[in-house]
């Protein structure tokens, strides 16, 4: 009897059908390799959920960088921020970036390897930052995503020689704008990083002054005191600032609050 192949299970995660279903088809051939597709971050994550429960857990995700870009991405200051969205209505990450900080906060054996059509510096150190193990061009022959695949399983991190400058200063700007969002978020008073954790998980005014206890019009003076001491001038602009130094939104799991609402980034009335 020959000894057993281990082999690697892979979840491709793109909603361009044909080129998923290509990619698997092709990483199938390999005597190795396991493989199934999802076209979306929900699904993705639910064919996690499954294979978990069936005891046949994956071993790497392979994420386009551009799922999900039918959705809009809300930007500030050419920082992307997650569109809050209410409790009601969650059905999971809808981009590829946002599924690999989901993946690793939910799966962290679980390695993800983001698939790009083109070099991009910036996104390929959000994909880093958000726990992805490496970025690969799309037309990559065969051999090359093969071997990042078996590389990241050995705790590898993969980047094309081309991205690593770009992706260094990046990395390194980032790390000296959070430093900055961190002095800027130092100076609220307690009270307002409650608001401002508020506003990071999408509350509107009556949903924070229901949450802690306060009148519309406190809440209304504590938001503009925040957007005052971040030096911003909407709700968007002050998450997104938020989530650079760190801030995490308020806890939503408990019951259903009356008159949560969504702030896309407009001004306070």
């Amino acid at each position: 009897m020959g000894v057993p192949v281990t082999r690697i299970r892979v979840l491709v995660v793109d909603d361009h059908r044909i080129f998923a279903e290509s990619l698997a088809a092709a990483l199938a051939a390999e005597p190795d390799v396991e493989v199934a597709a999802a076209g979306s971050g929900p699904a993705a994550l639910r064919c996690l959920e499954r294979a978990v429960a069936e005891g046949r857990g994956y071993d790497v995700l392979l994420v386009d960088a551009e799922l999900g870009n039918l959705v809009p991405q809300a930007r500030t200051g050419g920082v992307p921020v997650p569109v809050p969205v209410p409790r009601t209505g969650r059905t999971g990450p809808v981009d590829g970036i946002s599924l690999v900080g989901a993946v690793r906060a939910a799966r962290p054996s679980v390695r993800t390897v983001v698939l790009a059509e083109r070099d991009d510096p910036a996104r390929a150190a959000r994909a880093l930052q958000a726990g992805a193990c490496g970025w690969v061009a799309k037309d990559s022959s065969l051999q090359r995503l093969l071997a990042v695949i078996r590389g990241v399983l050995r705790d590898e991190t993969h980047l094309p020689a081309a991205l690593l400058t770009g992706v260094l200063r990046e990395l390194l700007a980032d790390r000296k704008h959070r430093t900055e969002s961190e002095k800027l978020v130092e100076s609220l008073t307690p009270r307002e990083r409650e608001v401002l954790r508020c506003m990071v998980a999408g509350l509107g005014r009556k949903a924070v002054a229901e949450r802690l206890f306060l009148s519309p019009h406190t809440v209304r003076t504590h938001m503009q005191n925040v957007l005052g001491k971040l030096d911003v001038h909407s709700t968007l602009a002050a998450v997104a600032l938020a989530r650079r130094a760190g801030v995490g939104p308020v806890d939503l799991d408990g019951p259903e609050l009356p008159g949560d609402v969504v702030e896309r980034g407009s001004q306070l009335a």
